[in-house]
């Protein structure tokens, strides 16, 4: 008996349709065709051309420039003149004439260790300082505006107070880098602490954690990321500020060599300076790359 008519009649009892509405088809997953061996070897072709070529496209359109301002003039030397100086150069890096006359070796090793004392110093002062700034807000906030006030001073500026405090100019110089490379490691550290999770402290206070299994558990694994960070910062700020220094201070060192080889007036010297300065950074900076590789944020926490 149809239910339709059955709900119309008196004191009938209306029953439940037992019709369904139509359900439509679930859509069809698309369908994952593995890629052929040719096509495999085609992506790894271009990731190929992508690391390799493009950077010795750069390369090469720097050698062009290189040239191309020399052809321009007749006392700027071309890229060739410059290698046949820098292997001269390179022939004896390490002689020793006197105290101001050394090999680029000698002076390349001198700005290595200057910066080596002012950054380590720096590390031992502003991580900790970091850390402590992170936890307490109110030396957070003590510490803002004097942060906000020297970290944009130049290098330049704080040399004259080293030369007056130490009356030595290594020394002023070291001390123009702990200035100057402080700040990333401060700032990043601190910033590292203040995005550690609550929940991670709170927990910590449940189980009742000692302050020492705290920071080794929690805090530093944490903050290991932020604090590479300002490390790898601080290191560039480094070796930017040792050559400006040595220029002004003199001495041994790759910056003093630069600023000797300008007063005899010597250009392809100059270049081969300032290659050796740009491959000792790129090389620090590739060391730190991969020491911050070893510290992804989600793995440490």
């Amino acid at each position: 008996m149809n239910t339709a008519v059955l709900a119309t009649q008196p004191g009938a009892t209306p029953q439940p349709s037992t019709a369904q509405a139509p359900v439509e088809a679930a859509p069809a997953r698309p369908r994952v065709v593995p890629k052929s061996p040719q096509e495999r070897q085609r992506a790894r072709n271009r990731q190929w051309l992508l690391a390799a070529v493009a950077p010795l496209l750069g390369l090469g359109l720097l050698l062009l420039v290189w040239e191309l301002a020399a052809e321009h003039s007749s006392q700027f030397p071309s890229p060739l003149a410059t290698w046949h100086s820098a292997q001269k150069v390179f022939a004896h890096p390490f002689y020793d004439n006197g105290p101001n006359d050394v090999g680029i070796g000698w002076n390349l090793l001198a700005s290595l260790q200057r910066v080596a004392y002012g950054f380590g110093l720096a590390a031992l002062v502003g991580i900790p300082l970091g850390f402590a700034i992170g936890r307490l807000k109110f030396l957070g906030r003590m510490m803002a505006p004097i942060i906000s006030l020297l970290r944009p001073v130049s290098p330049l500026a704080w040399l004259p107070i080293g030369l007056y405090v130490f009356s030595n100019a290594p020394a002023a110089a070291i001390y123009t880098i702990f200035i100057c490379s402080i700040w990333p490691m401060m700032i990043n550290t601190a910033i590292g602490v203040q995005r550690i999770p609550a929940d991670y402290l709170n927990v910590a206070r449940v189980l009742d954690l000692s302050g020492w299994k705290v920071f080794t558990k929690i805090l530093l694994p944490s903050v290991m990321p932020y604090m590479m960070t300002g490390v790898r910062l601080s290191v560039g700020t480094a070796w930017l500020v040792i050559v400006a220094a040595e220029m002004l201070t003199g001495g041994t060192g790759i910056g003093f060599w630069l600023w000797n080889e300008w007063n005899n007036l010597n250009l392809a010297h100059i270049l081969i300076a300032i290659l050796v300065i740009g491959v000792t950074g790129m090389a620090l900076e590739g060391l730190l790359m991969l020491l911050t590789r070893r510290f992804q944020y989600d793995d440490a926490r």
